[in-house]
């Protein structure tokens, strides 16, 4: 019996990484209605242990599923099923972010797939830490 799920075995990794603007931040507090402004005032943010606007934790977490869902098993229908996440730094407009998936466990019964997920800045500084289950398929 395979040990495989659409090719993805344990050990298997992807990446994907994003450089972070202004624009993107904007346009994620636009799409989501994120306007907290902690992430566009740099007066209020000033004044928090920041001391810097910071990107929204889930923009970060964003890179994630782009690395799932792109990268991981381009031929292949991935369907997110899970995520905890830890945020350990934060992201600001002009940082460089790469997410690193690796497969964990797979159950070939049940074609899901769990992943260990970190989130790291151009420095190496890890930004987000966490695990991820997902159900990959063949498309139909």
């Amino acid at each position: 019996m395979s040990d495989e799920v659409q090719g993805l075995k344990v050990g298997a990794t992807a990446s994907f990484e994003k450089h972070v603007t202004q624009d993107d931040i904007a346009r994620f507090a636009e799409v989501t209605g994120d306007h907290n402004p902690l992430h566009s005032d740099a007066a209020y943010a000033a004044r928090t242990r920041f001391k810097q606007p910071i990107a929204h934790g889930m923009l970060g977490a964003g890179v994630i599923s782009a690395a799932l869902g792109t990268k991981l098993a381009p031929n292949s229908v991935v369907i997110y099923l899970g995520q905890n996440l830890q945020f350990r730094a934060p992201v600001s407009a002009g940082d460089t972010i790469t997410a690193r998936v690796t497969v964990t466990k797979v159950d070939v019964e049940r074609s899901r797939v769990s992943l260990d997920t970190l989130v790291t800045k151009q420095d190496g500084t890890e930004v987000i830490r966490g695990d991820a289950l997902i159900m990959v398929e063949a498309p139909r």
